[in-house]
């Protein structure tokens, strides 16, 4: 069970959403149980990269992804993993015929400490401005790629 937790004075975590407080009642007063604490990034944060994805596949246009036949949604995430894989976040695997592969990194809060995401997102950046926004002269573009910075 994961549950998002605050830490209160005196050193009580308490449920950081009221709707996760019937989760808890499964668990007995006074008893011990064992648990795996991680600090979690800036929600907000966490949702402006996102947002940047969004951004940058809306500007680079589904059918530049090679996966015009695919959902919208299939399509968005390989362009993530894609960019991300451009920004140098990734992993390099062997498949079972020997090839090395390469996939991108999660994202997601439990695989990536919040400074690895930060760098992550600064070559993000970096990438889209190289491969995605590269010869884009529509100041409107540039100002809203600006803002992400």
């Amino acid at each position: 069970m994961q549950i998002e937790m605050v830490k209160n004075a005196g050193g009580v975590f308490v449920p950081a959403f009221d709707s996760d407080l019937p989760r808890l009642t499964k668990f007995k007063n006074g008893e011990q149980y064992t648990a795996e604490i991680k600090l979690t990034r800036n929600p907000s944060f966490h949702r402006k990269v996102f947002a940047f994805f969004g951004f940058c596949f809306a500007h680079w246009a589904a059918e530049n992804a090679g996966y015009d036949c695919s959902d919208e949604y299939t399509q968005k995430e390989e362009f993530r993993k894609n960019l991300t894989i451009l920004a140098g976040f990734f992993d390099t695997v062997t498949t079972i015929k020997g090839e090395l592969k390469v996939r991108a990194k999660s994202l997601a809060y439990a695989n990536m400490e919040p400074d690895e995401f930060e760098r992550c997102y600064s070559a993000l950046i970096n990438a889209a401005i190289k491969h995605v926004f590269a010869g884009t002269k529509d100041p409107q573009i540039l100002n809203q790629l600006q803002s992400y910075f």
